[in-house]
Formats: structure tokens, C-alpha cells, sequence
């Protein structure tokens, strides 16, 4: 029987069915059990925020893929893994609902500042801090999308039941591929100048690192909110910090830059102060939700079965670098 492990917390439905169809090892609970411990053996590896590093593929020699459970896969070394012809698969879509909400549970935040009022309120405030605390409704202010895809695309739905505009700017798009009257398509420069709320939705490459920068943070309107729920590379913070801390834009964080040397401890990599006043952090959960781990969790389940049966994930994404026939390992 083949031998899944499992890095991270995962719904217990999914580790359930698992359990049923695999010899099941774990990196978490009572019954956790080292990599050192497990890579002899290992087949399959279900994993959300740990690194899947060159060292550790190498001392699995029975692995055939790992799943990520959801869409990034920054935290995989790629490279390794092809090289291997070892699969690596993401779940595009499962938790888009999960995480566009949480993109206005970010911009809310910021906009109508619940966190500073929170903070005011536990140090002893009331009245006295109301003054400061004058929000922004959204109601009737544009939202830009940066990165139309599934996760994009729910975005711009909450939106217009906030009664906002909604541009968006996404390279692979053109004119005619958006569909919807009210969604206006244009270059990244153009978005940031005209929208008051800018959210991102596209993956960390070479191309987009710090694609937010000192000059794309000149160009947003005075007040303007930033959220980003992507990957904390995309924006630089330093520039961000010093932003904020003039009072000319606000952020909603759920990702940084130090999960690029941490994902379980990136704070103290930060470049940020994350209790900044005009920041709302929150340490990467917008894809976390009651029903969203369950869903992404049987995505990335199914991916697994789809590899140790023998056949090509349907969201592999190294594809054009694994160019194999795929035999059965059960």
C-alpha cells in the first residue's frame, strides 16, 4: 500500500479518506513522525506551508508527487522534483471563494479602521479615539484587480455588491475575453491611478517580484488601500512602510516577504513593522475557511489518487518538464 505524508494540518473528512486508501504518515498530532523518518518510504506528500526542499526530494526515493494544498508553489523545489519526473500539482480554484472574501475582510479593515479602533478600545479609548477613526465606505469607489482569473473574478463579483467600479489589468487577457460590461481591462499603470482599492492576484515569478515598488506606490491616490493575499514578493515593503507611516495609503498584508525565508516563522524576515497603524496583517489564512479546507483539501487528494494510479495529474504544473510515461505504482 502506497504512503502518503501529510506536512500540515488538513480537514478531517480528507484525512479520513486518505486513512482509508493509503498507509497514512504524519508531520503533525500524537503520531507525527520526522521526514528523516519517513522519506524511505514515502510515495505522496500533501503539503501546504512547509518547504519541499532539493535535500529532501533526494532522500525519497519512492516519491511520485506532491500535491500542494492550494495554488502556490514557491514553497517546492520545482527543479528538483522534474528532475526526479516526480509530479507537483496545485488546486486552481478550490478556495477562490475563501480568499476573495478575504481580500474585503482586508480592505474593510483598512478602510473603515477596525484594528486601530480594536487597539484604541483595549488601551482604554472610546471617545477620545472616534476623531481619528473616521473610515472610508466603499461604496461607489473602484476596485483594481490585478489578475483576472478565478480568484479575480470572485473578487469583482463581491464588489459590485459594494456598488464599486471594477478595472482590472491581467497580461494573458485581451478585450475580448472580458465578458462582463462592467469590467474594464487596462494597463497596470492606468489601474493604480484610477482605483482606490488594489488587490493582487497573480503568482511570485521573476517578472512580478516587487512589481508594487516606490514608483507604482506614487502612483495610487492619496488614501488608497493595498491588499494583497497573493505573495508578500510582489510588493516591496520598505517602500509600503514608508507609505503608510506618512498616512498616504493603507494595506490589508495576509502574506509578506519573510515566508520567502520562513513560512512558519517570517517576522522576524520582515521589512515591515506589522503593527503599523493603517496595517492590517494576517498571517496568511485567506485561504483558510470551514468549507475551503475541505474542498482544497479533496483537490489536492485527488491529485494524489490521479498520480499513484498511474496517470497524469490534471493540475500538474510541471508538465512539460516531467516527459515520461507514468506507470502504475499501486
Amino acid at each position: 500500500m502506497p504512503t502518503v505524508y501529510i506536512t500540515d494540518p488538513i480537514a478531517t473528512e480528507v484525512y479520513a479518506d486518505l486513512r482509508s486508501r493509503y498507509t497514512v504518515c504524519r508531520a503533525y498530532g500524537h503520531d507525527a513522525r520526522t521526514w528523516a523518518e519517513v522519506a524511505p518510504e514515502v510515495d505522496a506528500v500533501l503539503v501546504r506551508s512547509e518547504n519541499i526542499t532539493a535535500a529532501m526530494i533526494d532522500a525519497a526515493p519512492h516519491l511520485k508527487v506532491i500535491a500542494r494544498h492550494g495554488v502556490g508553489f514557491d514553497n517546492v523545489d520545482l527543479e528538483a522534483a522534474s528532475a526526479r519526473k516526480i509530479w507537483v500539482t496545485i488546486t486552481p480554484g478550490a478556495n477562490a471563494p475563501a480568499v476573495a472574501e478575504h481580500v474585503f475582510a482586508l480592505a474593510l479593515s483598512a478602510a473603515r479602521k477596525t484594528v486601530d479602533g480594536a487597539r484604541a478600545v483595549a488601551a482604554g479609548e472610546w471617545h477620545s479615539a472616534k476623531p481619528r477613526l473616521v473610515g472610508t465606505q466603499l461604496l461607489g469607489k473602484t476596485i483594481g484587480i490585478v489578475g483576472y482569473g478565478r480568484i479575480g473574478r470572485r473578487v469583482a463579483t463581491i464588489a459590485r455588491g459594494f456598488g464599486m467600479s471594477i478595472v482590472v489589468t491581467d497580461p494573458i487577457l485581451s478585450d475580448s475575453d472580458i465578458t462582463d460590461e462592467d469590467v474594464r481591462l487596462t494597463a497596470l499603470d492606468q489601474l493604480l491611478e484610477s482605483s482606490d482599492v488594489v488587490t493582487l492576484h497573480v503568482p511570485l515569478t521573476v517578472e512580478t517580484r516587487h512589481m508594487i515598488n516606490a514608483d507604482s506606490l506614487s502612483r495610487l491616490k492619496d488614501g488608497s488601500i493595498i491588499v494583497n493575499t497573493s505573495r508578500g514578493g510582489l510588493i516591496d515593503e520598505a517602500a509600503l512602510q514608508d507609505e503608510i507611516a506618512e498616512g498616504r495609503l493603507y494595506a490589508g498584508l495576509d502574506v509578506i516577504e519573510g515566508e520567502a525565508v520562513s513560512m512558519n516563522d517570517p517576522l522576524p524576515h520582515s521589512r515591515i513593522a506589522v503593527d503599523l497603524p493603517g496595517l492590517v496583517v494576517t498571517p496568511h489564512i485567506a485561504g483558510q475557511s470551514d468549507r475551503s479546507m475541505i474542498d482544497v483539501g479533496n483537490a489536492a487528494a485527488a491529485q494524489i489518487h490521479e498520480a499513484l494510479s498511474g496517470r497524469e495529474p490534471q493540475y500538474a504544473v510541471n508538465r512539460e518538464m516531467v516527459s515520461r510515461e507514468v506507470t502504475s505504482a499501486v
